[in-house]
């Protein structure tokens, strides 16, 4: 079986062909990409139960033999040979086997039922295997997940056969493990950025072959989501990873982390707000002979503290409303711009704000 090794930065070529192979044959609209989180059944179960579709044949994957160059310690063949070991099951073995364990919670019955489709879920699994081109194994890891699910929400009585009910959730479980791990940046977050990642290379070609211009406006009103959207997410798939820690070369150990700009104020600029605190401190003091009592309350314990007490806790002090306090705040404020105005030069009321 074979691997590709795949750095953690991905080239600008490999991604366009990446966005080109996510053709998928699937309508991604009817299907719950995060069934984990879901409580309801996939939207496709209406659809299903308006069809008589007929049993499907069981599902029988050749194993690879030994003498044919393969490796007999394989894991996918192995895999391949002891899921053969367990026997496809007839239609009334299979409703009578979901019957008891949809009514009496029989997890032998659910056993039966897991074993006997894991050879469903390695059919679709080889369908996906390259848009992911990477281990296989993963894949068929997922889908027995949606399989296991699909066990859980299936309800016999509806008259649908399982195997076309349980090929939803192991697609959409698949589908969404590979949207999850195809960059190490997650891209798909919501429902519209969902059917992007599925749709927007398909779509363009689509147009292109109609003769169409598929900018970002075309497309947005082709898929129904909004031009944004389709702008970030071609952005998105159109960039490759990088790592914020790797140098830039070999011959430097400066990373691109070290060339991000800080996130708190610069040294220059801290000190330029510690001289414009203490300039308006001290022109803040020739004001305070003219202020009352009131205001010089608030002036220390609301406007210049650093744990302002409330406009209640004041209005309680000198038995007045707390609409009354929030008045003389709002004059004193006018007082101190209209002092700082006049005692400084090229002051500005951004320096006296409050909220």
């Amino acid at each position: 079986m074979k691997k590709d090794q795949k750095s953690n930065v991905d080239t600008s070529d490999e991604t366009q062909n990446n966005e080109q192979d996510l053709d998928i044959e699937l309508d991604d609209q009817d299907i719950d990409l995060d069934p984990a989180e879901s409580t309801e059944e996939p939207e496709v179960i209406a659809e299903a139960e308006k069809q008589n579709t007929a049993p499907a044949p069981a599902i029988n994957l050749p194993v690879p033999s030994p003498e044919k160059g393969v490796r007999s310690q394989d894991a996918l063949q192995m895999y391949l040979r002891e899921i053969n070991a367990f026997p496809p099951l007839d239609p009334n073995e299979e409703f009578e086997l979901a019957r008891r364990f949809h009514e009496h919670n029989d997890h032998q019955a659910a056993f039966r039922l897991i074993t006997s489709h894991l050879r469903l879920v390695v059919k679709i699994a080889m369908e996906f295997q390259r848009k992911w081109m990477k281990n296989v194994l993963e894949l068929i890891q997922e889908g027995n997940i949606g399989l296991m699910k699909a066990v859980q929400k299936f309800n016999p009585d509806r008259g649908i056969k399982f195997s076309y009910y349980a090929a939803f959730w192991i697609k959409a479980y698949i589908l969404k493990f590979i949207m999850d791990n195809w960059r190490m940046v997650k891209i798909g977050t919501t429902q519209s950025q969902r059917k992007l990642f599925y749709n927007l290379g398909k779509e363009r070609q689509r147009l292109e072959n109609l003769g169409f211009d598929p900018n970002s406006e075309t497309l947005s009103k082709s898929l129904d989501v909004s031009k944004e959207d389709v702008e970030e997410m071609a952005m998105r798939m159109g960039q490759s990873d990088l790592s914020l820690d790797s140098p830039f070369s070999e011959d430097t150990s400066t990373t691109r982390m070290d060339l991000l700009p800080a996130l708190e104020a610069s040294i220059e600029d801290r000190l330029a707000q510690e001289e414009i605190s203490d300039h308006l401190r001290t022109h803040i003091k020739t004001l305070e002979p003219r202020l009352n009592d009131k205001e010089k309350r608030i002036l220390h314990d609301r406007l210049l503290a650093q744990n302002p007490i409330t406009l209640r806790e004041i209005g309680d002090e000198y038995g007045i409303t707390r609409e009354r306090v929030r008045q003389i705040e709002s004059r004193l404020l006018q007082k101190l711009r209209g002092h700082l105005s006049d005692s400084i030069q090229d002051f500005s009321a951004d320096w006296i704000s409050h909220e």
